[in-house]
């Protein structure tokens, strides 16, 4: 090995906590490190090459080497490297909320800046509970999310997320949190209306009324949001049937509670709108969005609250007491800018919506292998779940999980040059969301490396 590569490595190894990962894979084995990015495409520092098939992590949406982006980061650290928005603003911050806020459906003019994802959502949470207490209703704190459902790592995401596993080494957590079903029709309960697949808008009316059933369990004068992600994440991507989130703005007007649409994957053309309320027409109280917001090239996430919210704090004393250092940095939303200026300029949004259908044809080539059992999904966003048994849908057991879908499924696809992710936080599923600037070649690259690793692991069973 080069020597300068083996001193990265070495340190790397013995420096460097990797986020969300089992180190023990590293003994005996290198740590993958990426040197460059072009397009859709990353290289490591051997010089290999991979199709980013995740966006980096549902972030790269006008994919990598973006120099437009470099310079607007460039030319404003030279301006003015920082500035906190602690009772003081900056005109890239200013310029930024007036676009996001006019993208944004309905009355959604407040954008309260943040570093990142999960902290749009603890902000969200906050904000409502704030909200409810200044207004008269200081009982409604509570927070009903659904089920498999990841929001975060802060200890009140956390909290709302609908991942045990992820939870319980870190318990206790922040109490008032409860989880409704998720609106996986490829595993409806059964019973539950719809459940054979045959009436979709009848499973979705029930999953949507689980939530008013959750509301009055609790009592409605203590539950105070909804957090849901309009195409759930955890699990594969669960898009909502018809008519599901209809009812479920019925049902938070009916309980005066506050419906946020978690759209922290599903925001800035990833489902091909700016949001992804737009593509389901719902209307929510408060939007949470990151990644996307800057196409990954600097840090920055967003709470986007209604009129309505903002209005107790616009008066006299009032106060939100919450805020970040680096929320709103002036860098990162200079980026931001220039990132949805390139959205208008190429047709980022209209490309999406045009290749959606080919992306999920070509995908849905491999429902003929006997361990694909569905594909699933919207925009350029989808799930891809693994089965044991086609027909019965019987999933795979834990020690198959380990086996298969990470003992080789996750590191082939990689060896094929497929950057793309492997996961079992409900079902296995493998999942795929390229940047939003990827055409025909790129679903045809990505479903014949799939069919490649896949037909492989079929045989593993």
């Amino acid at each position: 090995m080069d020597p300068q590569l083996e001193r990265r490595q070495r340190a790397a190894k013995d420096h460097l906590w990797l986020h969300f990962t089992r180190h023990g894979h590293f003994d005996g084995a290198d740590v993958p490190v990426m040197v460059r990015g072009e397009g859709a495409y990353l290289w490591d520092d051997r010089g290999k090459r991979y199709l980013d098939g995740l966006a980096g992590l549902f972030v790269s949406q006008l994919g990598h080497g973006r120099t437009e982006l470099a310079d607007a980061a460039a030319v404003q650290a030279r301006a003015l490297a920082f500035m906190p928005l602690w009772s003081y603003a900056h005109p890239s911050a200013i310029e930024l909320a007036a676009t996001v806020a006019s993208a944004a459906p309905g009355d959604l003019n407040r954008v309260f800046f943040t570093s990142g994802g999960g902290e749009a959502v603890e902000s969200a949470w906050k904000l409502a509970k704030n909200y409810f207490k200044v207004t008269g209703k200081p009982m409604k704190h509570k927070v009903i999310s659904r089920a498999i459902a990841y929001h975060g790592t802060t200890h009140g995401a956390l909290s709302i997320t609908g991942l045990p596993g992820l939870k319980q080494q870190f318990e206790p957590l922040v109490p008032s949190t409860f989880r409704v079903p998720n609106t996986n029709l490829y595993r409806a309960p059964a019973g539950t209306a719809g459940h054979d697949g045959t009436d979709v808008e009848a499973f979705g009316r029930w999953a949507a009324d689980q939530i008013a059933v959750a509301i009055e369990n609790e009592g409605p004068d203590s539950v105070a949001a909804v957090f849901l992600e309009p195409v759930q994440n955890a699990g594969g991507c669960f898009p909502p049937p018809p008519g599901y989130f209809d009812r479920v703005r019925e049902i938070c007007d009916e309980y005066d509670v506050l419906l946020v649409s978690d759209e922290v994957i599903c925001a800035f053309g990833r489902l091909g709108t700016m949001f992804g309320a737009e593509r389901y027409g719902y209307q929510p109280d408060i939007i949470t969005c990151a990644k996307g917001i800057t196409s990954g090239y600097a840090p920055l996430g967003a709470m986007i609250a209604s009129d309505r919210l903002m209005e107790p704090f616009l008066h006299g004393e009032a106060m939100f007491a919450h805020g970040y250092t680096f929320g709103g940095h002036p860098v990162s939303t200079a980026v931001g800018v220039r990132n949805l200026q390139l959205f208008e300029e190429e047709g980022i949004l209209g490309h999406v919506r045009a290749n959606e259908d080919a992306f999920r044809t070509t995908l849905e080539r491999l429902l003929d292998l006997p361990i694909v059992g569905d594909v699933r999904g919207e925009g350029y966003f989808y799930g891809i779940e693994l089965v044991k048994d086609k027909a019965t849908r019987q999933t795979f057991t834990h020690e198959e999980c380990e086996r298969i879908l990470y003992g080789f499924v996750s590191r082939a696809l990689f060896e094929e040059g497929l950057y793309c992710r492997a996961d079992d936080r409900g079902d296995p599923v493998v999942q795929i969301a390229p940047p939003l600037i990827c055409t025909q070649e790129h679903f045809d690259e990505i479903e014949q490396i799939l069919r490649v690793v896949l037909e492989k692991a079929s045989g593993m069973l």
